[in-house]
C-alpha cells in the first residue's frame, strides 16, 4: 500500500518534436514507477523550440500531464493567444501584465483526490520587465493557502541567484520552488529547512545533441560570427529531465526531492 504522501512529478522544459515524443513515450511509465499523483511540465519550447500551439497543448495534456507551465516564449506562436483563455490547465507567468489573456496560477485535482496549487512566475534579471515576482508570489501564496496546503511554484528565470533567493523567500510557505528556463539540470536539489523542496533548474526534455535544445551548428556559428541565426530544434540523443517530489499529506511540506534523467531512442 502506498505511503500517505502526495507524489508530484515535475518535467523540465519540453523542446520541439523530440521532447514531445519523449513525453508520449515515457510519461505513463514514470507515473507507474513513482506512483505519481500529479504531473506538471513546462511547455514553452514545445513548438519547434519556441512557443506552444493549441494542438500541442492538447496532445501534452492527453499524455497525462495535469498542468502545463510556460515562460517568456509563451506568446511566440500567435495562435496561442485566443486559445489560452479557454484552457485553464495551460498557465502563463502570473507576473505578466494583468491585461494578458490566460492565468498564471490555479488549483487542480490530483489522481488521489487532493488539490494542488500551481504558480507560474518569470524572473526579472536578464529578462523582460515583468511585475516583481517576489511580491506577486507572496500575494498568490496567501490566496492559495486558503484552499490547499500543496503549492508548487515554477520560477522561470535566467539568474541562478534570483532562483535561489526565491527558494529561500518562499521556504516554509510552499511545497516546492522549481527552477526552469536554462535547460540544464542542476545538482542542487534539496529540501530547505522550512520544508520547501528546491532545485535551481529542473533541466530539459528534448535533444541533448544540441545547444540547450537547438541545432548546435547554428548556435556555434552565432557565437563565432555574432550574426543572428534562425535556430531550429535539434532531434538526437533525447532525454527527459525532471524531479519527483514527495509531500506530506497533512502539512504539504516536502519529504524529499529526487532528480530524474531518462534517455530514449526515438
Amino acid at each position: 500500500m502506498k505511503d500517505k504522501k502526495l507524489c508530484v512529478l515535475f518535467i523540465g522544459d519540453i523542446v520541439g518534436e523530440a521532447g514531445r515524443n519523449a513525453i508520449g513515450t515515457l510519461v505513463a511509465g514514470l507515473v507507474k514507477e513513482y506512483q505519481a499523483d500529479f504531473i506538471i511540465a513546462n511547455c514553452e519550447n514545445s513548438a519547434g523550440g519556441k512557443g506552444v500551439t493549441p494542438k500541442i497543448t492538447e496532445y501534452l495534456l492527453g499524455c497525462g500531464i495535469d498542468v502545463l507551465t510556460s515562460g517568456n516564449h509563451i506568446w511566440d506562436r500567435q495562435e496561442i493567444i485566443p486559445y489560452i483563455g479557454t484552457q485553464p490547465r495551460l498557465l502563463r507567468p502570473a507576473n505578466f501584465p494583468k491585461s494578458n489573456p490566460g492565468v498564471g496560477f490555479g488549483i487542480f485535482g490530483t489522481r488521489n483526490g487532493e488539490r494542488v496549487g500551481v504558480i507560474n512566475l518569470c524572473g526579472k534579471l536578464f529578462m523582460d520587465s515583468y511585475e516583481h515576482p517576489f511580491l506577486c508570489a507572496s500575494a498568490l501564496v496567501e490566496k492559495l493557502r486558503e484552499q490547499t496546503q500543496f503549492i508548487i511554484v515554477d520560477f522561470h528565470a535566467e539568474a541562478t541567484s534570483e532562483k535561489i533567493a526565491m527558494g529561500w523567500y518562499l521556504d516554509g510557505k510552499v511545497s516546492a520552488v522549481i527552477g526552469t528556463h536554462t535547460h540544464v539540470q542542476t545538482a542542487d536539489e534539496r529540501v530547505l529547512p522550512g520544508g520547501t523542496a528546491y532545485i535551481t533548474d529542473v533541466g530539459m526534455t528534448g535533444p541533448m545533441d544540441s545547444v540547450i535544445g537547438m541545432d548546435k551548428g547554428k548556435a556555434i556559428n552565432r557565437f563565432l560570427t555574432l550574426i543572428p541565426q534562425r535556430f531550429e530544434a535539434a532531434k538526437d540523443d533525447v532525454w527527459l529531465h525532471g524531479v519527483v517530489i514527495d509531500l506530506d499529506m497533512e502539512s504539504g511540506k516536502s519529504l524529499g526531492i529526487k532528480r530524474i534523467a531518462v534517455s530514449i531512442r526515438l
